[in-house]
């Protein structure tokens, strides 16, 4: 005999579910960069959103400047984020590139003053060809200057240096003295795990 069919409306699997508004951190503005959906929030948090750096702050100059945030806490509706990293678009980085020029990529991991640990790709654009020795000495450069700094730093000041482009500004003061260099970009960026506290004992 066929079981009888259960009485009542059945509510469709999207519409049982809520959608909830995503928000950046609070020194990238708190701004609005999009919505998500979901039955449960305990699996809203950790979601990976993206945004463009021009969609965030209006700029349409910054377009190319890709945000990445992971949801770390749901009030009600709104979701909100924290820095997990950035990439820049690779048209961009082909139209940094010259003909008789070197481009000379660094990856540095540097440990902020709150035990973040990010890891950093530099990219320095010369005028010229630089050669193997000039190049290691471009590195070593980036690597002292920026390991120094970030020590300084909490994540939330690094974040707002590499976006606005204060940190390769003085990136670059430091390695122009070293070799004609034409640009110092940040292309990209990856917050890791929290960093051990540092014994002081």
């Amino acid at each position: 005999m066929a079981k009888k069919k259960q009485a009542g409306r059945r509510v469709e699997g999207w519409k049982a579910k809520n959608w909830f508004k995503v928000y950046t951190p609070d020194n990238l503005g708190k701004a609005y960069i999009g919505d998500t959906i979901a039955s449960e929030v305990e699996t809203v948090k950790g979601r990976i959103m993206q945004a463009t750096l021009g969609e965030i702050t209006n700029d349409y100059a910054k377009q190319h400047i890709k945000m990445s945030f992971k949801i770390a806490e749901v009030t009600g509706d709104a979701a909100y984020t924290e820095f997990v990293g950035h990439e820049v678009t690779r048209d961009y980085l082909r139209s940094l590139v010259k003909r008789r020029s070197s481009r000379i990529d660094c990856h540095v991991l540097v440990v902020t003053k709150d035990n973040k640990k990010v890891r950093l790709t530099i990219s320095c654009y010369t005028f010229a060809r630089a050669n193997i020795a000039q190049e290691h000495a471009l590195r070593n450069a980036i690597t002292a200057g920026l390991v120094a700094q970030a020590q300084a730093w909490d994540l939330n000041t690094l974040v707002n240096g590499v976006v606005s482009g204060e940190i390769s500004k003085d990136l670059f003061k430091v390695v122009k003295t070293l070799y004609p260099t034409r640009r110092v970009e940040i292309i990209k960026s990856k917050v890791e795990q929290v960093a051990a506290p540092v014994s002081t004992v």
